[in-house]
Parts: structure tokens; C-alpha cells; sequence
């Protein structure tokens, strides 16, 4: 039932289920993902920080949907001179983020928004870069998010996703599995009580669901679709992570 609500009412799901969450949201991140997630994260700004971001001339500007309590944000405004606007639906996470962008003393390079991934608030081609992070399972039109994050990338600017992903090798297939759905809620229980635990049991059927739904060759085929060129992907951690990145057509 999670799942189908996380398609048909997106918003008010998302802003239910992560508004719990931003206390120790980092930490248990990296626990729950076996410290998988700061590598696939790494290697989604990896693919933003390019050139057009450490050059010369005016500051870029580069566009964090689905920003949570600025992790990526952060990261990016550590490894660019660019500015970063970080985009969130839950208040509770960007109040975290807040914080944790003034502790790194970053609050003149990041400025955090409330608003939804599939009606940005911004004109056609206004940032250098976007990235999003796990936004297109809580949107009930992938493609269309797609193409509305990509309209506000200028021609040329680079796009890059973090998604989860479901493993295709059998053997790592069922160990996935497993992990999903008995140990991932139990864990989330254990270090972060009741709001974790659920997390852990709707993210293996909704990860699940939306490849069934959407399967990564339908993905960069939506992408290509919204005008980003020279899309790629990369499997991570025997496919449990995905990292996908491109560039705004000229």
C-alpha cells in the first residue's frame, strides 16, 4: 500500500515519511547502506565537477534536487567555486541541512529551497549543473521530472542522478533481497526506532517496483527524451546503486 501511495499522493507520502528522519539522517544513511551510499554520492558529484565549474569568469550555479539535509550540496560546494542551490520537499530536512551548512560555514555558497522536483520554480536554462538524488520513485510521471529538470540546465551543462538500483546477477539478486526486506527493517529499527524501521520495509518493494515499472533502459531512454545528451550509467556495488550522468543538449 506504501508503494502505491509513493505513485498516486508523491508529495504527501514523501513529506510523511522522511519528516521523522533528519536528526541522525547522515549517519544512518551510511549504516544502512553498509557505507555504500557517501561512494555512490562521490561518484555522482564526480561527474558534476568538471571545468565548467572550477574555471574563470562569473560563479556558476548548480541545482541540488531532492537535497535532504544537504549532503550533496555540500559536497559540491567543497569541490567547485560554484553556488549551489539545494531544492527539498520536507521542511524538517532542510532545517537540517541549515544546520549543518552553517556548521561547515558554507552558508554563503548554499542556499536551501523548499519545492518539488517536478515544478521547479526557475526559468529555462538558469543553472551550469543539477544533480538529483533517489527522487524518481516519489513522482508519478518519471519522465516527465526528467524533462522538467532538464529544462532549467543550460546547453551544454552536466546532469547526474543517484538512484538505488536492483541488482541483475541471481546470487547477489537474492542476497539483496533478503537484506531488503528482513534486515534493512530490523536495522533501521534498531539505530533509528520506528520512523527508520519504516523506511527500511517500504524502500526494498518500492526500489523493486519502480524498475519493474521503470527499468534503467526506459530511464536514459527519458532522458534522451528531455534533451541530455551522451548519457551513461554506472552500476555500483554489484548493482545496488546506480549513478547516471549526461549533458544538456546544445
Amino acid at each position: 500500500m506504501d508503494v502505491i501511495r509513493s505513485r498516486t499522493q508523491p508529495n504527501v507520502f514523501a513529506r510523511r515519511l522522511f519528516a521523522p528522519l533528519p536528526d541522525r539522517y547522515d549517519r544512518l544513511a551510511e549504516i544502512l547502506s553498509m557505507g555504500q551510499n557517501r561512494r555512490w554520492r562521490t561518484a555522482m558529484v564526480e561527474h558534476i565537477t568538471g571545468p565548467s565549474l572550477n574555471g574563470s569568469g562569473s560563479t556558476p550555479l548548480v541545482l541540488d534536487v531532492a537535497c535532504g539535509p544537504a549532503r550533496v550540496s555540500r559536497a559540491l560546494a567543497e569541490t567547485t567555486r560554484a553556488h549551489i542551490v539545494g531544492l527539498d520537499l520536507t521542511e524538517t530536512m532542510l532545517r537540517q541541512g541549515l544546520e549543518a551548512v552553517r556548521a561547515a560555514a558554507l552558508q554563503d555558497r548554499i542556499t536551501l529551497l523548499l519545492g518539488r522536483g517536478e515544478q521547479l520554480p526557475f526559468p529555462d536554462a538558469s543553472f551550469d549543473a543539477l544533480t538529483f538524488t533517489y527522487l524518481l520513485r516519489y513522482v508519478t510521471d518519471p519522465a516527465a521530472t526528467v524533462a522538467e529538470l532538464a529544462r532549467v540546465v543550460k546547453p551544454g551543462g552536466p546532469i547526474a542522478s543517484l538512484e538505488f538500483a536492483v541488482p541483475t546477477a541471481p546470487w547477489w539478486h537474492a542476497a539483496w533481497w533478503v537484506y531488503t526486506r528482513a534486515i534493512l527493517p530490523v536495522a533501521g529499527l534498531i539505530t533509528g526506532g520506528r520512523a527508520w524501521f519504516d523506511v527500511g520495509r517500504f524502500l526494498g518493494p518500492s526500489i523493486s517496483t519502480h524498475y519493474r515499472d521503470y527499468d534503467v533502459d526506459w530511464t536514459v531512454d527519458a532522458w534522451r527524451a528531455a534533451g541530455i545528451d551522451e548519457v551513461a550509467t554506472r552500476r555500483m556495488s554489484l548493482g545496488g546503486g546506480l549513478v547516471m550522468w549526461g549533458k544538456r543538449r546544445a
